[in-house]
């Protein structure tokens, strides 16, 4: 293999020869390992060759368009692994060189503001390219009425990273009477220069639109009540005030009028008269006596329980089957008498990696049968349990072709298997 340029989205190849130089019939698997891994294939993924031939296999190198897979050179590795003699597995390996692209993704919050001289805006950018990119935000408003200015004005993003970023709109005069006036502007986030993309052209956010509403410092309705008042206050002075003192005037003469004596007769009269008023008192009598009751009242509580009992719990078992070179040996587990184990999960161990077979039953089902030096820990699971009777058995058949070598350095003489298998044990139905 050698080194692959390839874009994100798109898709590059590779071809890998692979040969049999031994003296049998060897099958080989192919697993590209290390970061690559998620995204690329080899086609066939098996293949099996006579001793002395060859054959070439594809590698299908497809990143994703995303700024998880950041641009540069990434190395690339396929674990060949032959089937027969799995100790001569090999990893040839190349490099893979991922172009760099650009994007980027802006919001504006909120939309539309008021105020009245100027108001504040979030702006939120992420990099959603995979380079980093240095970001600047610039503004624009069709007139000159507005002054736009980011906090801070430039931010260097990885790829992923987000940012928020502080705008402050502010107009040029105040408005003292009038209507609202709405000035609409648009943000654009830019990255970088065309000298900094590597070739591509710089990535750009779209343009966001945004408004401010500018309120006049007096409101229409203050203007309205202050002509009501004024109105008011002439005819208090036109025509309310003449016409309290017209009133006031004629009044006193009037009271001026009745005070004066009218003129008399001279002669001579004599009479009396005598009046000797009276008059009467009188009282009255009440009474009234407050009176008042008062009352209790009272409330209550209650309480409730519940329980319940089940004729089931989780149960597990382990099979260890210890087995010579060259020799068979089984290994069972028995469900007890009156119970019925639903097997739901089995892990099978070959720590040692050991070379033979291995075969698992449930009863008289065979439930899989598997090489073990295909292994080290196999697991398996089923959403609806295996019902095994009572009396019925669990068994582990290892035939032992090999002993393995486990983590200690030293070659087994035996091959060792274990087989762990869990549920829920239950009582048989009567």
């Amino acid at each position: 293999m050698s080194t692959v340029t390839v874009s994100p989205g798109a898709e590059a190849t590779t071809t890998l020869t692979v040969r049999n130089d031994g003296d049998i019939v060897e099958a080989y698997t192919f697993e590209v390992v290390g970061d690559c891994a998620a995204w690329s294939t080899v086609e066939p993924a098996r293949v099996s060759l006579y001793p002395g031939t060859s054959e070439v296999v594809t590698v299908r190198l497809a990143p994703p368009r995303s700024h998880e897979v950041r641009a540069g050179e990434i190395p690339l590795g396929v674990r060949v692994l032959p089937t027969e003699h799995p100790e001569s597995v090999a990893v040839p390996e190349a490099t893979v060189v991922v172009g760099p692209f650009h994007e980027l993704r802006a919001e504006l919050d909120p939309r539309r503001r008021s105020g009245w001289l100027g108001a504040r805006f979030r702006t939120s950018v992420q990099n959603k390219g995979n380079t980093a990119v240095d970001i600047a935000l610039t503004g624009k408003q069709a007139g000159e009425e507005l002054r736009l200015a980011f906090t801070p004005g430039q931010r260097r993003l990885e790829p992923g990273e987000s940012a928020e970023m502080g705008l402050r709109v502010r107009t040029r005069k105040l408005i003292w009477f009038g209507t609202p006036v709405t000035w609409p502007f648009e943000v654009e986030a830019a990255e970088g220069t065309e000298g900094d993309t590597d070739g591509e052209l710089p990535g750009r956010a779209e343009a966001l639109p945004g408004e401010f509403a500018q309120l006049p410092v007096l409101p229409r309705w203050l203007l309205i009540v202050l002509a009501a008042l004024l109105a008011l206050l002439l005819a208090w002075f036109a025509l309310v005030r003449p016409a309290v003192r017209s009133t006031a005037k004629q009044a006193a003469h009037e009271a001026a009028q009745e005070k004066t004596p009218p003129g008399g007769q001279q002669g001579s009269a004599t009479g009396g008269s005598t009046g000797d008023p009276s008059g009467g008192q009188g009282d009255d009598k009440g009474q009234g006596k407050p009176n008042g009751s008062g009352g209790s009242g009272s409330g209550g509580s209650g309480s409730a329980t519940g329980g319940g009992t089940g004729g089931t719990q989780q149960s597990s078992a382990t099979i260890d089957v210890q087995t010579g070179s060259g020799a068979k040996k089984n290994g069972t587990y028995r469900v007890p008498k009156g119970k019925v184990f639903g097997i739901t999960d089995i892990v099978v161990a070959n720590f040692q990696g050991d070379e033979g077979v291995l075969t698992i039953s449930f009863g008289e089902r065979k439930i899989t049968t598997i090489a073990l030096e295909t292994f080290r820990n196999q697991d398996y699971h089923w959403v609806t349990p295996i019902q095994i009777q009572e009396n019925d058995t669990v068994t582990a058949s290892v035939t032992c072709a090999k002993p393995g070598t486990p983590a200690t350095g030293t070659q087994a003489s035996e091959c060792h298997q274990v087989l762990n298998v869990s549920g829920v044990l239950s009582d048989l139905a009567p």
